[in-house]
């Protein structure tokens, strides 16, 4: 489809390993963040325990058991025709604890037989390599990205992966949706800010140290493998200003900046001279260590990988109703509707999202994400119409920036492909998937895999390299 690629273009779907895996202790695997989290509801923010407390439940232990359905998913997604699959490595299954010095083989060999799994169907892996999903001692002991002492860990782990599955993985991203950082750190970067600090020092600094961890990995990465294509991964706001009063359009373009601030150091090698005044007024003061802004300048990404749910609105109004959105809540804009979960369906919003990264940056861009979360009903075939509705757009969307704008686009994800763990208030019930999957908000049910009618949708798509949709 992509007119500048000499490759198939890449359609598959994506995962996440704490929202899928499962087997949270199994064969040697540490706590991570993500295990010491709560279910939810829509709008109350998960709850935290320190350490895993017994009798309360915790989505992703079991979660949809990925870690012993994973031939049975495999071929269900080759079956759907994927030509990749964009999934993570949780860091504790490899080492548990972060900051151990040997690595977990029972780990890596499972990773080993999924990305043989995939490869006996020529699925092409593209691997996010920490993905919301922190070894929780890492955060116990060195309250995680706080600490410097967390570029080598994260070394130790890239260097494992790289090595170990050189031959078998060549697309990687670094970290997931890295501006995340600013809106949700404690989620992000595993980090709880307390109330007397600074919270803008404290989510920079630490984003500072993802920033030399990535630039590294990706020299490491060249080096180990020369055909290794490593990508930064953001989630992709797209906001609107609610009228044409040049104050509204003033607050869009800050909105705007501050996500552009992450991908501006990974994407260029260097703060934005934007980003460095905005620290300023934020009373930040970054610490670097010497050799940081040639590492900076060194390990400049190959590819932009982006997650794009929904647009937002920004506006000068004060007397505001917001909406919900993907980690963002903005404006309600009258012209979208919106999903069951109160996102705004914006399809126009992934071609301009499309237009103005490729405009920026002009490097590959890859569609890391994008699906609908809805409430489907069980039933011997689940005529999910509005999910196929809203991709069948947004793909369309992705086209027309493709074939019309000349926008490099090489790839394009389905988020939850199969139905997982919602990452905001860990519901079943929150469904993306393509493939359904018996599993509900308090953990029970068969976890049977079924087909939706979307599967036989998205099946066709792939098969006509999306010229019928």
């Amino acid at each position: 489809m992509n007119e500048k690629q000499k490759e198939p273009f890449l359609w598959g779907g994506a995962t996440a390993a704490n929202q899928c895996e499962g087997a949270y202790h199994e064969d040697g695997k540490g706590l991570s963040e993500a295990d010491i989290v709560l279910a939810g509801k829509r709008g109350v923010p998960r709850e935290r325990t320190d350490g895993v407390v017994e009798g309360l439940y915790y989505p992703s232990h079991e979660a949809i058991d990925f870690y012993h359905h994973y031939k049975e998913d495999i071929a269900l997604f080759a079956e759907m025709g994927f030509k990749c699959y964009r999934m993570s490595v949780a860091w504790s299954r490899i080492f548990p604890n972060g900051d151990d010095e040997v690595p977990n083989e029972k780990g890596l060999l499972f990773y080993d037989k999924v990305f043989d799994e995939l490869l006996k169907y020529n699925i092409t892996p593209i691997v996010t390599i920490s993905h919301y999903e922190i070894p929780y001692n890492l955060i116990k002991k060195y309250h995680s990205w706080e600490n410097r002492k967390m570029i080598e860990f994260y070394g130790r782990f890239c260097k494992v992966l790289f090595e170990r599955y050189k031959g078998k993985v060549k697309y990687w991203m670094t970290f997931n949706e890295i501006n995340v950082n600013m809106l949700h750190p404690e989620h992000a970067l595993g980090i709880e800010i307390k109330p007397e600090e600074n919270r803008y020092q404290v989510i920079y600094q630490a984003s500072h140290h993802e920033f030399v961890a990535s630039a590294r990995a990706v020299c490491m990465g060249h080096e180990i493998d020369p055909d290794n294509h490593i990508g930064m991964m953001m989630l992709y706001p797209t906001f609107y200003a609610e009228t044409c009063n040049p104050q509204d359009q003033w607050i869009r373009l800050e909105e705007m900046n501050k996500h552009y601030a992450f991908s501006d150091v990974m994407v260029r090698g260097t703060y934005s001279e934007n980003m460095k005044r905005y620290l300023q007024r934020m009373n930040v003061t970054i610490k670097m260590e010497p050799g940081d802004e040639e590492i900076l300048k060194a390990g400049t990404v190959d590819y932009i990988g982006f997650s794009y749910y929904n647009s937002n609105v920004a506006t000068s109004r004060k007397d505001i109703e917001l909406i919900d959105g993907n980690m963002i809540n903005s404006v309600k804009n009258k012209y979208l509707k919106e999903s069951r979960w109160g996102w705004s369906i914006d399809p126009m919003g992934l071609r301009i999202a499309l237009n103005e990264l490729y405009g920026r940056y002009q490097i590959p861009l890859f569609v890391a994400e994008n699906g609908l979360g809805a409430l489907d009903e069980p039933a011997e075939v689940i005529e999910d119409n509005y999910r196929i509705e809203y991709l069948k757009a947004h793909i369309k969307a992705m086209k027309d920036a493709i074939l019309l704008d000349g926008v490099d686009c090489f790839g394009y994800t389905v988020w939850g492909c199969i139905d997982l763990v919602s990452v905001g208030t860990g519901e079943m019930s929150k469904r993306y998937g393509m493939i359904y999957v018996d599993r509900d908000d308090q953990g029970k049910g068969s976890m049977k895999r079924s087909k939706k009618k979307s599967f036989w949708w998205y099946k066709h798509v792939i098969e006509t390299d999306g010229e019928e949709l």
